[in-house]
């Protein structure tokens, strides 16, 4: 029987491991490593590579598409909270997943919203295979200040502006 005690102790030291150590609510979450990285041209010919941001700003990526209604119409939101936060260190990164044959749809629907952020073309959906493999659209992800995401959202309703809001000022809040 004295193996099997010690077997019991191993599985208990593995099960509290598997925990984040300490088994407090949450610790797993705090453990979790930086988002991948990536490089995506934008539609001005220019590139941004997310790590040019992390451990600087609050990032937020915006998976759109300009077949998608409901992304459009959080667009204007998003560049209105980007603008009045940016000076604090936040970026928006919107990512058209919209594949090569429309690039010039992207452009005529960025234009004619007046979005400010930039603009990324996923058009080989190799960032949205690693962030959003269902490719949901609108698709969001917020990145704190130290790297990690900090929340991951699916859709957009009118509605979900205040609490898209309150997010990002409490990741710029936070040190």
């Amino acid at each position: 029987m004295r193996g099997s005690g010690s077997l019991g102790a191993v599985l208990l030291a593995a099960a509290l491991a598997s925990c984040g150590g300490g088994g407090a609510p949450g610790a797993r979450e705090r453990a979790q490593v930086s988002p991948p990285d990536f490089e995506l041209s934008t539609v001005d010919g220019k590139t941004e590579r997310l790590s040019e941001h992390l451990g600087k700003e609050v990032v937020l990526l915006d998976f759109w598409a300009t077949f998608c209604e409901p992304c459009l119409a959080g667009m204007p939101h998003l560049d209105a909270l980007y603008r009045e936060h940016r000076q604090e260190g936040f970026v928006v990164l919107g990512i058209a997943i919209d594949g090569p044959d429309s690039i010039a749809q992207v452009k005529t629907a960025v234009s004619k919203l007046g979005v400010s952020f930039p603009i990324l073309l996923d058009q080989e959906t190799r960032v949205v295979a690693l962030y959003n493999p269902k490719t949901s659209a609108p698709y969001s992800v917020l990145i704190g200040r130290d790297g990690r995401i900090l929340k991951k959202q699916e859709g957009y309703t009118t509605g979900d502006s205040a609490a898209v809001d309150r997010d990002v000022v409490a990741a710029l809040a936070a040190k």
